[in-house]
């Protein structure tokens, strides 16, 4: 058999921060609560209980798919989605099929369903040498390669999130105090080959929900879920049938989840036997995917659109307002630090992994006139040095500079190992050393004189 190829979408859940939850005026902060405190006749879906549409979270969703460059549709609606289980109370739920708020509308060519995809930075080429010799893959940071094409988003549509169960001695039990809460889902094209690429998108994703503050996307808490739609093609071409991994909630378990799906089909083709097409999830434990239930079709949940909540038309300038409300994205920031700063790759990935951490590197270069950028990011991610600290600093009485020049060589000889990592580009040892050589001095070396010399001598 021909090599197989991995074929890989996802679909993304994200609780969003809003104030309400998405239909009635109950509190969506559900999280540690007590079980079924948090309710009304309508999250609870009792007979005669009418839903109202939370702007907020339309809002929230339209920012989102802006920042990722799907189309905005002008006209949407919701639809009830069936499906009968104990999490749902009315036995449908209140979601979005045809006409999501981002994505393709109906009056597009199929060969254009392609409508939201990550900006060019984020669309690098893999260089193997390179990725070898990246320290990223040692700090546990995000790679920030993707194979040679798009990576793209078919829609982003809002929903109502179910209940809660909880599985103890032997009982299942429910809590509705999530019932009703606002969720968005995004979707992608079946674009992905690799676990650490979809990890990668992934992370991205994150990061850009918490920059635009709609939602904290924190997983252990399961307001960000994870679920990925694999299978293996011959040729590269879509095959008929798909396997989904359902609710992983870490980016390490889902790339592990995978992994072990990817060799379990391949074993199973490897040996001229038909996959089937079902959900499965992953037992951390054993490392393995498991059968959980057949895979429904669209067909299955019987769509058809929601008739208490009228369509929504989502008018030019409230996208053009909603547009004013964007603030500089992760990718715009990394380029903006690379460009402005100079800064290694690296140093600008754990400092925009933080909204608060790198506007703080910002406001200590304007503080901090004595540093170079660079120095006072080292400070700032190795040496956990506040504004006051630096600022100090640049005030004490430094040592000559013979005798830093001498305090350098004495830490190089004896840190042979982190000289080596450093030449090797792990770029976040240079810290370590500035700090062994300010424990000989005492403190008293100037920062820019230190790296300088260790830069030097490195």
């Amino acid at each position: 058999m021909s090599k197989l190829i991995p074929i890989i979408g996802l679909e993304v859940h994200i609780e969003l921060s809003t104030k309400t939850k998405m239909f009635c005026g109950c509190s969506p902060d559900h999280f540690g609560k007590i079980p079924n405190t948090q309710n009304c006749p309508i999250c609870l879906g009792l007979p005669g209980a009418l839903p109202f549409a939370n702007s907020e979270a339309i809002n929230s969703v339209i920012k989102f798919g802006m920042a990722f460059n799907c189309k905005i549709n002008s006209f949407s609606k919701f639809d009830r989605k069936h499906y009968f289980y104990p999490d749902l109370p009315k036995g449908y739920q209140i979601s979005q099929y045809d006409l999501p708020l981002c994505g393709q509308s109906l009056d597009e060519a199929p060969s254009t369903l392609r409508s939201g995809y990550l900006l060019p930075m984020l669309r690098r080429e893999r260089n193997p040498s390179e990725a070898k010799n990246s320290s990223l893959s040692s700090t546990g940071l995000r790679p920030r390669y993707f194979a040679k094409g798009d990576k793209l988003i078919t829609r982003i549509h809002l929903e109502e999130d179910t209940a809660k169960l909880v599985h103890q001695e032997g009982k299942t039990l429910i809590d509705f105090n999530r019932s009703g809460v606002a969720l968005m889902e995004l979707v992608t094209e079946p674009d992905f080959h690799d676990a650490e690429t979809v990890s990668s998108f992934l992370k991205e994703v994150q990061l850009t929900a918490r920059y635009l503050s709609i939602s904290n996307a924190d997983m252990e808490k399961g307001s960000m879920r994870l679920e990925a739609n694999i299978s293996l093609s011959s040729d590269g071409s879509l095959p008929n049938y798909k396997v989904e991994l359902k609710n992983i909630n870490s980016f390490r378990f889902l790339g592990n989840a995978i992994n072990s799906e990817i060799e379990r089909q391949k074993e199973l083709l490897t040996k001229g036997e038909k996959v089937i097409q079902e959900t499965r999830g992953y037992n951390e434990k054993t490392g393995k995917t498991f059968s959980q239930r057949v895979k429904e079709e669209a067909k299955d949940y019987r769509y058809f659109p929601e008739p208490d909540i009228p369509p929504i038309r989502i008018s030019k300038l409230q996208i053009s307002n909603l547009k004013l409300q964007i603030p500089e994205l992760p990718n715009q920031k990394r380029k903006r630090f690379e460009e402005t700063y100079q800064l290694p790759e690296d140093y600008i990935e754990i400092l925009i992994s933080d909204v608060e951490k790198a506007d703080y590197f910002e406001r200590a270069v304007k503080t901090v006139k004595d540093f170079s950028p660079k120095t006072i990011a080292d400070l700032i991610i190795n040496k956990k040095f506040d504004i006051a600290k630096i600022l100090k600093l640049t005030k004490v009485e430094y040592a000559d500079k013979s005798e830093v020049e001498r305090a350098v060589r004495n830490v190089i000889e004896e840190n042979k190992k982190p000289y080596e990592d450093y030449k090797n580009g792990k770029g976040q040892i240079l810290g370590f050393l500035i700090g062994q050589v300010q424990k000989k001095l005492k403190g008293t070396g100037d920062i820019k004189l230190v790296s300088e010399l260790l830069n030097k001598n490195l």
